[in-house]
């Protein structure tokens, strides 16, 4: 199956960040991806949290999830919208919303994420929870692929990658990280934690990031990727809005499984 892993460098503008992602989507089609992944907050990089309210919407109804809905239809190709703002149980929060839309432009799945990012190295501070309501489920969907195998896709979020039991739950052959890592946490451990998750459950790993300076002066560092259950780099993106295309093959992660059955070595 033949996916693409969609990096922006998303702006204070609804709009202009949908037709970015439309652009890229429309590569990615073009390049022959069944599954296309957008990053995290893809619709929306604010100058302040708080941007992230006026913009939200209920769950299937906004122009946002339409226009995934109607992006997923024209260009005939399943796409994961990264995540954009949903109604959480009280005004002034979020969920942090990550939704899965086959080619038929219907939904397949609901994440909402769970673990939320707090930072502060006394330069750059973040707190999500400030906005954000957390989810509490793991969740992964069945995609048919166009060669007849059917593949079981597990969600996740930026922040989430952190947190290997989760990914241990889902039990997936490809894994989901929309991101917008920081500059300073991507440099350091992004690439590192991405290839262990791949390692660790030997399954593919498909990371959409945020990457470059924003127009709130973020930095995101971007680096967008595809690893292979073997934890080697497929493909990837350093900086600038893009698209990474890469071929999953089920033979491969078959050969590691036999190879190395770790999965099946699980005591605890």
């Amino acid at each position: 199956m033949k996916v693409a892993a969609i990096q922006m460098v998303s702006g204070t503008a609804v709009a202009g960040n949908l037709d970015a992602a439309r652009a890229l989507l429309a590569d990615a089609a073009h390049a022959g991806a069944e599954l296309a992944v957008l990053p995290e907050y893809f619709c929306l990089m604010g100058r302040k949290d708080t941007d992230k309210l006026a913009v939200r919407e209920s769950f299937g109804d906004g122009p946002i999830q339409s226009f995934l809905r109607e992006t997923a239809r024209e260009l005939n190709m399943a796409i994961v919208g990264g995540t954009l703002p949903l109604e959480a149980d009280d005004a002034e929060h979020v969920r942090n919303t990550s939704l899965a839309i086959s080619a038929q432009g219907e939904v397949l799945a609901r994440y909402d994420k769970i673990h939320l990012f707090r930072f502060d190295n006394g330069r750059e501070h973040y707190d999500e929870a400030r906005v954000i309501e957390s989810g509490s489920e793991p969740v992964s969907f069945e995609l048919p692929s166009r060669d007849g195998s059917t593949w079981r896709i597990g969600m996740s979020v930026c922040y989430d990658l952190r947190f290997p039991e989760l990914y241990r739950k889902q039990r997936a052959d490809v894994l989901l990280v929309p991101s917008a890592f920081t500059y300073v946490t991507g440099q350091a451990h992004w690439e590192l934690l991405l290839r262990a998750r791949a390692i660790e459950n030997l399954a593919f790993v498909i990371a959409p990031a945020q990457g470059g300076t924003h127009e709130s002066g973020r930095r995101t560092w971007g680096h967008s990727m595809v690893v292979d259950p073997w934890g080697a780099v497929l493909g990837v993106r350093d900086e600038g809005a893009g698209v990474v295309v890469a071929d999953l093959d089920r033979e491969r992660m078959a050969q590691v499984r036999r190879q190395l059955p770790a999965l099946d070595h699980r005591v605890l």
